[in-house]
């Protein structure tokens, strides 16, 4: 695999440009790309036209780029994410009946909370979770779930880099923080009162398979809503989680 100047291989340079793409930014020009992965036009060129024959990238009819479905296919094939996602919406479908507000599913990944899924009442209050998108472990309820039961090694790096605080509410002191986190994980989930936004309240626990937590899942609410009956739901819809990964664990290895 040919090197650049820089170094990097022709996977990194590709994974640069897919990268550029977000919940926001779905469509860009070639240009746009060279900009915003940092590589020369030509390169990008190349890369471009080599995602676009497979079918990995597209262009609209203002010959601007976007994901293409081939790529959406590609990854959902033996997905972890997308097993455990199919093992946790019958459970999460069922919390949602009940809290009619928000109810989601975030992993860790790259020290941030990146979301799976959500489920949302239209006439639910805010939150700006979105599915494939992610928020940072020390502000969402998700992600402190995450956290705290993710290993030393994630929990000394995410202490160690500066922690954004997106409301007065959220916990910034890394002392303050790793107290947090070991209630968490004493109480099993976490009630996080205006962390996120001011007017919303998430509610988290851990999925807890074989003794690692493989996700959390989570509600949000607004803010002076009552949390212990979502509270349960979670734990209830957490446990049955578990159980269906580990049946289908044991029925592959039959």
């Amino acid at each position: 695999m040919a090197n650049s100047r820089s170094g990097d291989g022709m996977i990194d340079r590709t994974v640069r440009v897919l990268e550029t793409f977000t919940a926001d930014r779905t469509t860009q020009s070639l240009s746009e790309l060279s900009r915003r992965s940092g590589l020369p036009l030509s390169t990008t060129h190349r890369i471009v036209e080599g995602l676009v024959a497979p079918g990995l990238l597209e262009r609209d009819d203002d010959r601007r780029l976007r994901l293409g479905p081939r790529l959406w296919e590609l990854a959902l094939r033996g997905s972890r994410v997308q097993r455990l996602r199919q093992a946790a919406l019958p459970h999460m479908q069922q919390v949602q009946a009940v809290v009619r507000e928000h109810t989601q599913l975030a992993v860790l990944e790259d020290d941030e909370a990146l979301f799976l899924e959500r489920l949302s009442h239209p006439d639910a209050g805010a939150n700006i979770t979105r599915i494939a998108g992610r928020l940072p472990l020390h502000a969402s309820s998700a992600g402190l779930v995450l956290l705290a039961y993710a290993d030393a090694a994630t929990r000394r790096r995410v202490l160690a880099a500066p922690l954004v605080r997106l409301t007065p509410d959220t916990t910034t002191d890394p002392a303050a923080l790793d107290t947090l986190l070991d209630r968490v994980r004493r109480e099993g989930g976490v009630v996080a009162k205006g962390t996120v936004e001011t007017v919303s309240t998430g509610v988290a626990v851990p999925v807890i398979v074989r003794g690692e937590a493989v996700a959390a899942l989570a509600v949000v609410l607004p803010r002076g809503a009552d949390v212990a009956g979502p509270r349960e739901q979670l734990v209830q819809a957490a446990r049955r989680t578990a159980t269906d990964l580990e049946a289908e664990d044991r029925k592959a290895f039959r």
